[in-house]
């Protein structure tokens, strides 16, 4: 058995520990224990997560006050529960493989409020908030086609990676905690630093930022108000203890919001389990796949079946001999540049010998969903419809340093619809020109 393993076994022994202050007035865990009969199986994800905890409590000032701030915001809190409900499952699931602290199944509401779209100022993104270097390092792709930050699915296995290492790398929780959010680096010299003088090394003796000096009060606090709901006047959705969402490999290339249509879908629903997408296509050569939620699966595979238009405006074109990259980009109509994002082109490569090219469709063509029907989805056509006409949009003033991702996580959209609505052809942005951004405020 692991020590990570050995430890978890006994984090879930040692939780009907003693509370209250040691003898040098430090806060320590306090009781949690609790008779829960294990031969019942548990009701819903939120009875597993809380059947797995193992870290123990964290009983200090802050984590009280963070406690009681959640709990004063109980529409917050249930927002935010309200989005975990689609990947819950798969999360827990995947922490209990691993034999972890079901604890960690409640970071993402600490640290993106469970939105697989939250950009922040350090650049981080998606649940798990990976930072660009950090998500390479742990095999996230990120590029013209998707950011992985941003999939429910890459990013929590990185995450729950990362988070094995640290807690290796430091032998303690909490340390393994503060390092997910300051870096592994910066808390062992934190440590050292004290060992220096003297001092303590556990996590409440270290010198820290502010952010990370609260981070684990936070996890803390969410922690307890998922223990016991009742106790704080939050009202946790039901979230059922079986898959939500499967995935489907696509062998043909099907625009995005087709994609959405065919389940039968809104495309807020679908974009929330089909984040990492840049661009408005699933590109079968790039083998990306769709996730869906269980029931939709054969309704997106019967409307398929059924329908009779194109599946993509995006194109596939055998090279000729002596074609040329350029040549092949007039003769298709869009700028060489996209085109050779799109097959990874090399900056030097002219000629294009014998091989099959992508040609991405015009930039903001079928990206629209259509109006929804009186059940609330949207109809199947035979061909893209575009959107009711007269949407509200704000006005962005781009400023030096942003990018279309920058302004779609700032807005909470996606780049798909930013090109949409601006009839964008590449994705370079001229500092001081206004995009329209979808939302209530300023009518273009």
């Amino acid at each position: 058995m692991s020590f990570l393993r050995l430890f978890c076994l006994l984090g879930l022994l040692a939780l009907a520990g003693c509370a209250g202050l040691d003898q040098k007035g430090r806060y320590v865990a306090e009781d949690t224990s609790r008779t829960i009969d294990l031969t019942i199986p548990p009701l819903d994800a939120w009875e597993r997560i809380r059947r797995g905890f193992a870290i123990p409590n964290l009983n200090t000032p802050l984590s009280a006050k963070w406690t009681a701030y959640y709990a004063a915001h109980p529409e917050a809190m249930q927002r935010m529960a309200e989005r975990a409900g689609k990947y819950l499952y798969y999360i827990v699931d995947e922490i209990n493989r691993r034999g972890l602290p079901t604890e960690l199944a409640l970071l993402p509401f600490v640290e993106s409020a469970y939105n697989p779209v939250a950009y922040s100022s350090a650049r981080a993104s998606g649940l798990w908030q990976f930072i660009p270097s950090t998500g390479t390092q742990f095999k996230l792709k990120q590029d013209w086609w998707h950011d992985q930050r941003r999939d429910p699915i890459a990013s929590t296995n990185a995450a729950l990676d990362y988070l094995e290492y640290l807690f290796e790398f430091q032998g303690d929780w909490y340390l393994a905690l503060a390092s997910y959010n300051w870096g592994e680096g910066s808390v062992k010299r934190a440590v050292t630093n004290n060992m220096a003088r003297g001092k303590a090394t556990d996590y409440l003796s270290l010198s820290m930022p502010n952010e990370t000096l609260n981070y684990v009060p936070k996890l803390q606090a969410i922690k307890n108000i998922v223990a016991d709901p009742e106790r704080y006047a939050v009202v946790l959705p039901q979230v059922d203890n079986s898959p939500y969402f499967v995935t489907v490999q696509k062998k043909v290339n099907i625009d995005f919001t087709l994609a959405a249509q065919l389940a039968e879908m809104p495309l807020v629903d679908f974009q929330a389990l089909n984040p990492s997408f840049n661009q408005p296509v699933i590109s079968a050569q790039e083998q990306h796949v769709v996730i869906l939620p269980r029931n939709k699966v054969d309704i997106f595979n019967a409307n398929l079946l059924q329908y009779q238009g194109e599946l993509s405006s995006w194109k596939t074109y055998e090279a000729k001999q002596g074609e040329t990259f350029s040549s092949i980009a007039a003769k298709f109509g869009v700028a060489e540049a996209r085109l050779r994002q799109a097959n990874r082109i090399e900056p030097n490569a002219r000629v294009a010998a014998d091989q099959i090219v992508i040609i991405p469709g015009p930039a903001g063509q079928g990206l629209q969903l259509a109006p929804p029907n009186a059940s609330g989805v949207p109809q199947v056509s035979g061909r893209q419809a575009s959107s009711a006409s007269g949407e509200q949009v704000r006005l962005h003033v781009v400023r030096k340093g942003d990018s279309l991702d920058s302004i779609a996580r700032q807005y909470n959209t996606t780049i798909i619809n930013l090109r949409a609505l601006n009839q964008l052809k590449t994705d370079k942005l001229q500092v001081g020109v206004k995009l329209r951004v979808p939302g209530t405020g300023n009518r273009s």
